[in-house]
């Protein structure tokens, strides 16, 4: 450190460097050891202007600075070695009147308390080797921490002694040498000041003893954090949002070119010892980069010296940053660089590792490399080509034999995949794409034109008066006078042009419901928004563009149908193409996600922006209202759930100029449409998905981290079979079915259907109801009650009715807009590992109507059984003949196939035999399917494009009786082969059915009540969500919306109904599954107590997924904004506790929907092997009707393959591990044998499963 700092400073100040060194070390000593007086330095011009006072302080020109500087150089190697001494024992923690201490471990690497801030800002102390002496005669470490405090203030009145002498010598001689003609008097005051400093000498040991005696009585009470919190010297980790937040604001001001306001905020932030805990390395190193791109050696130096006041040691990003700035200087001394690499060496950093483990942006990678090259001219960064294999035992067969693997290719040329890729990729760079609305169908009235022509002519107002109003406020926030510490939205507000803020808010304007917003949701889209097109200017800036193109035109080999035969998985291929073409910035850039609080507040800052500036004139729809400008928007507050709420709405001039333009565009982020080209696979936990929109692998609540840092810490190859079945996901190719998606655009167009899930337009909705002021006079309290009850109604109905018109809107409008096109859907996980397609609107995982006009671009010929199965899954859509087994389903289909034809016929005039289904669309779909295929010439050779599902029999219940062995629990569930396929939901329905016979003939009045009423459909839901956690609470308001939906039945009984009937289901459910109530109790008991201990509740999958739940107790946090203060509840602070309720209702479910998305990997990764298209809907598989029978042999393989493992015990080994200490003797313990009554050998359950 000190050869770097010397090596890059003018000789000149060399020695001030070293004074530099020795006075500064007070303030931090006083900031680690004094109690009552929390002295803290101030300083106010930069690093370099103290430099030259404190030189200047130290030349004797008069008595008072004299003395100062005696004083300060008398104490300070007395202050320096106890430093050291406490290091070597016990680190102590003080700030303003808290007192925290840690016991350094036996390994030597101390670790700081879990609630200090320096915890979390990484490295901060060096702490010496248990056995070290300190170096300044502190005594040896670990001896002194039991005596008592007069034995202490004795060795260090001895020590004061000795410097006393010693100084006073020095002193005297300074003295005789330059003042001989010093009076009597002179010597007199000398004596005097002596005698004044040995009186603070021994004020100071005093002091000194009672730290140490105070050490003492508290050591009971020292936590020993994790080692790895001290030695973790990675910029990688992620911190709170305070530091997220720092981080994010020099970020902001380094890419808008503020380069002074990021280095005197810094520095602000580092001068003030409260604030300088809340700097890492990593915000060091932003500085250092900056300097690094000027070529300025000497402010990368002063950064050091700042790096080692605060504590923290240079990581390979400081060290790289140096590099680099040494190879833009073409007159850099090889010595020096010499010195740089030796440092790098004895701070345990290999060369190597910078190529490695540093994120390059432009031609940082060569800079390094030249200076390199300086010293070291044949060194070649060393590429590790050796593909790692996932450790899980589930997918070694996958991953080791694959001569036998079939990975399909793509119906797509070399030449076609990537001319796909260039407009993908034109379509990012841009951040939003324009499509025709599904509306624009409509034959255009003169009146729809006119309101098209004055909504257009209002728009480009409202955009100058915009841009005008921003312009002014960057203006005004840049001239502010506030303070240098605090956070300014003024770098955010120049991220982009003036022209991208304003195109932001006008697509804002355009989605805003007639029944206004909240002003939370909407600033946090606003903020989200402009994040994302921050993010794809941050990445066109550091010049990956065209290394993007490069590897993805090569990665195309593997995909196209043109172009050889691969053995290697596409995460792998991306992966080797990656390492060959290393040179140039980074793929993965080192981008900071924006802290939810700083999305909301520079979304809260454009809302005010809307409000105050966008105005329109009042007589614009009526001529006869006096002319005057009025707001566009109002901000209003309503309550929600008996909170104030703050809302935007729109004026009702601006909800009927659109309601009647009936705009003929919609304009989308371009995430929000499906990919034109194959996704980028996923490589890692951060980089896969769009080309250069940023996407999580894992889902998370708005701000919560928790989740980052345990993927950061899993090996890389824990994650590849994780990795690879999203990518799987991900290469499926879709299409349009363009016959089915005419119908309903016509229908949509018409006046929707409720019956068929088509929302009618808003002309539909029902009036509300007007009521004149004078006349409720005479209106009774009861009738004033019924009309505002009326009133509630009827908006809300709108309000309903609204969504549900633009959900279907946008969904219909994407999907006429992708008829011709084919398309991807990239995937990422929730926290449990559930996967979803990234596009939100439109995807496989939507509605009914969504799922019909979607089918897969590769068609494949029906063979000898597709036609039958697609008369089964015909049956299965229907939702009859649940009973039945395959060959009865058969038969019913091909007894129907008269209204099977019909209705592919004559959709809308025929029969409508397909509307009475339980998935109309989809069947309406499937019957067009059947027919193009019987009236081919051959059925078997039919080229097949139609996605065939197999879903899952109540899932959660299946893992739950091959959890506990249960036979009886199988059989309902169908892991048990029967003569018909067994329905739990009809069985549980059946079972209620005979309590309720039985309670009935006692005379339960509720009982009679309900006779006839029990069906399937009542109770499915619940039995289907009770296995996920739902209480009785929650499953008593879902049978009471299902008694509701019958018309017969009497609406007064409904809350007595729902009360008995919720109660007779779990009982049902009870009986027919006690191992799984008793794993779940098990499971919730063990949440209960994790939670209690102050721990949050983790596991991990079968396939290395770690696995956290981000359940704490909520906080408020207000945000100050000039349109009004938000409240935000917070629930995933992790320094909150955890919430106890949420922990260990939470686990079960989500332990078990881990389980399941385990199998859907598996069985996804295995299907990938063979050659198969596999998509999937949680627990419901897709694939082409010829590979039906491969695809259930594979799904059966592998939940058996699953429940091989000993999961129970294996998560019961973990919870042990992990949370059972002598001060937390929790049972965490399960018995197998005693939740597994029934069959304990899963292979017979297997063997029976196949």
């Amino acid at each position: 450190m000190s050869l770097l700092r010397l090596c890059t400073f003018p000789k000149c100040l060399s020695g001030r460097i070293l004074l530099e060194r020795s006075v500064r070390r007070v303030p931090y000593a006083d900031h680690c050891l004094t109690i009552r007086n929390n002295i803290e330095r101030h300083i106010s011009e930069p690093p370099w202007t103290s430099q030259r006072r404190h030189f200047s302080s130290l030349i004797p020109k008069k008595e008072d600075g004299k003395k100062r500087v005696w004083e300060q150089s008398q104490l300070l190697d007395v202050l320096k070695a106890r430093i050291q001494q406490l290091q070597s024992d016990v680190i102590v923690d003080v700030q303003h009147a808290k007192v925290q201490f840690v016991k350094a471990s036996k390994s030597g690497t101390g670790a700081s308390s879990g609630n200090s801030p320096k915890n979390v800002s990484g490295e901060r102390t060096e702490v010496p080797k248990a056995g070290q002496t300190s170096c300044k005669g502190g005594g040896q470490t670990g001896k002194g921490g039991g005596k008592d405090a007069s034995a202490s203030k004795s060795r260090w009145m001895e020590k004061l002694s000795q410097e006393k002498k010693t100084k006073t010598k020095k002193l005297k001689q300074n003295k005789t040498l330059k003042n001989q003609e010093h009076t009597v008097a002179a010597a007199k005051q000398e004596s005097e000041e002596l005698a004044e400093l040995e009186r603070k000498a021994e004020a100071k040991a005093r002091e000194l003893a009672e730290v140490e005696e105070l050490e003492r009585k508290l050591s009971q009470w020292a936590v020993s954090a994790s080692p790895e919190l001290v030695q973790d010297n990675s910029e990688a980790r992620v911190y709170g949002d305070v530091q997220r937040s720092v981080r994010c604001y020099l970020e902001a001001c380094v890419f808008c070119g503020d380069i002074d306001r990021a280095h005197h905020f810094l520095l602000s932030h580092h001068r003030m010892v409260s604030r300088r805990n809340l700097l890492n390395i990593g915000l060091y190193n932003i500085m250092m980069r900056v300097w690094a791109k000027k070529g300025s050696l000497n402010q990368i130096g002063r950064m050091f010296i700042l790096v080692e006041e605060a504590g923290l040691k240079p990581n390979l990003g400081s060290y790289c940053a140096t590099l680099e700035c040494m190879g833009r200087t073409p007159d850099c001394s090889p010595h020096v660089i010499n010195r740089v690499l030796r440092q790098m060496e004895e701070d345990g950093l290999p060369v190597d590792e910078l190529f490695s483990h540093c994120v390059f942006r432009q031609d940082e990678r060569d800079m390094v490399l030249r200076a390199i090259h300086t010293v070291q001219p044949d060194f070649q960064p060393s590429i590790n080509t050796i593909l790692q294999t996932c450790s899980s035992p589930l997918v070694k067969d996958f991953y080791t034999e694959r001569a036998d693997a079939k990975y399909p290719k793509m119906a797509f040329s070399l030449e076609e995949l990537r001319e796909r890729f260039s407009r993908q990729l034109s379509m990012e760079q841009a951040s939003t794409i324009t499509i025709h609305s599904v509306e624009a169908m409509k034959p255009v009235t003169s009146h729809m034109a006119k309101m098209r022509d004055l909504l257009a002519v209002q728009r480009l107002v409202w955009h100058k008066a915009l841009v005008g109003a921003l312009r002014e406020s960057r203006m005004i926030l840049s001239s502010g006078t506030q303070k240098a510490v605090k956070l300014s939205l003024y770098p955010y507000l120049c991220l982009l042009d003036e022209k991208d803020y304003v195109d932001i808010m006008i697509q804002s304007l355009s989605n805003l419901p007639p029944s206004g917003e909240s002003l939370h949701i909407l600033a946090k889209e606003l903020g989200n928004r402009v994040h994302n097109k921050f993010c794809i200017r941050m990445k066109e800036h550091n010049q990956i563009v065209d290394k993007l193109s490069h590897i993805y035109n090569e990665y195309t080999e593997l995909l196209a149908k043109d172009s050889k035969e691969f053995d290697v998985l596409p995460r792998e291929r991306w992966w080797k193409l990656e390492a060959e073409h290393s040179s140039g910035p980074s793929l993965l850039g080192d981008e900071t996600h924006w802290p939810h609080m700083v999305v909301v507040e520079l979304g809260t800052y454009l809302v005010d922006l809307m409000v105050k500036h966008m105005k329109v004139n009042s007589d614009i729809l009526n001529s006869a209202y006096d002319r005057k400008l009025i707001p566009v928007l109002y901000h209003m507050y309503t309550f929600r759930s008996n909170k104030q709420v703050g809302f935007i709405k729109p004026h009702p001039i601006l909800t009927q100029m659109q309601q009647d333009a009936m705009d003929t565009t919609l304009t989308f982020d371009s995430y929000v449409m499906p990919m034109l080209c194959p996704p980028v696979p996923w490589t890692s936990a951060k980089f896969g998905a769009y080309l250069l929109t940023p996407t999580k692998m894992m889902r998370a609540v708005e701000g919560a981290n928790q989740h980052e840092i345990l993927l950061e810490k899993c090996q890389d190859a824990d994650l590849h079979a994780v990795l690879d079945s999203l990518n799987q996901l991900g290469n499926t190719a879709w299409r349009i079915n363009q016959p089915l998606l005419d119908i309903i655009i016509s229908i949509f167009n018409d006046k929707g259907s409720e019956k068929l899930d088509v929302p009618p337009p808003n002309s539909e909705a029902p009036k509300i109801p007007r009521y004149n002021q004078q006349d409720s006079v005479t209106f009774t309290s009861a009738e004033k009650a019924h009309l505002k009850r009326e009133v509630v109604n009827a908006k809300k109905k709108c309000s309903e009715m609204h969504s549900l018109r633009m959900d279907a809107l946008y969904k219909l409008s994407i999907a006429n807009h992708m008829r011709d096109e084919v398309f991807w859907f990239p995937h990422n996980m929730d926290f449990r590992g559930r996967t979803y397609p990234c596009p939100p609107y439109f995807n496989h995982l939507g509605s009914d109507v969504t799922r019909a006009v979607l089918v897969f671009a590769e068609g494949k010929p029906l063979g000898p059984g597709g036609l039958d199965w697609l008369k089964v899954h015909l049956v299965n859509l229907t939702g009859l003949k649940k009973r039945s087994s395959l060959a009865g389903r058969l038969e019913y289909a091909n007894s129907i196939m008269d209204d099977i034809l019909d209705s592919a016929d004559n959709p809308l005039n025929g029969k409508k035999w397909w509307q009475n289904a339980d998935e109309p669309w989809q069947t309406l779909a499937c019957c067009m399917e059947i027919a193009n295929a019987v009236r081919s010439p051959d059925p078997t050779h039919f080229i097949s494009h139609f996605p065939v599902h197999q879903d899952g029999s109540c899932n959660g219940l299946q893992h739950y009786a091959a959890l506990g062995r249960d036979v009886i629990g199988a059989t309902s569930v169908n892991l048990i082969p029967c003569e018909v396929p067994q329905d739990v939901y009809s069985g549980v329905a059946q079972q209620v059915e005979e309590f309720r016979a039985r309670d009935a003939e006692k005379g339960l009045k509720i009982a009679q009540v309900l006779e006839g009423f029990i069906s399937r459909k009542v109770v499915k839901q619940t039995v289907m969500t009770v296995v996920y956690g739902v209480t009785r609470y929650g499953g008593r308001l879902q049978i009471e919306k299902r008694l509701k939906e019958i018309d017969d039945f009497p609406k007064e009984y409904v809350w007595d109904a729902s009360h008995y009937l919720v109660h007779q289901v779990f009982s049902s459910l009870k009986e027919m599954f006690t191992g799984t109530r008793e794993i779940q109790d098990w499971l919730t008991e063990s949440a209960r107590l994790i939670a209690k201990s102050g721990s949050t509740v983790e596991w991990v999958t079968p396939l290395g997924l770690p696995i956290i739940q981000p359940y704490h107790r909520s906080r408020t946090q207000m945000l100050k904004a000039t349109i009004q203060y938000l409240s935000l509840q917070i629930t995933h602070d992790s320094k909150e506790r955890p919430d106890t309720v949420k922990q260990k209702n939470a686990f079960p479910p989500n332990f078990i929907h881990s389980l399941d998305s385990t199998h859907m990997m598996l069985t996804a990764l295995y299907c990938y092997s063979a050659g198969l298209t596999f998509v999937s809907v949680h627990d419901c598989f897709w694939t082409h009707a010829i590979t039906v029978d491969t695809m259930n042999k594979v799904c059966r393989e592998q939940f058996v393959a699953l429940h091989s493992q000993p999961i129970l015990q294996e998560l019961s080994n973990f919870l042990l591990k992990k949370y059972y200490t002598t001060a937390l003797p929790i049972n965490l313990s399960l018995s197998l044998s005693h939740v597994c009554k029934g069959c304990t050998n899963i292979h017979l359950l297997g063997s029976l499963l196949l």
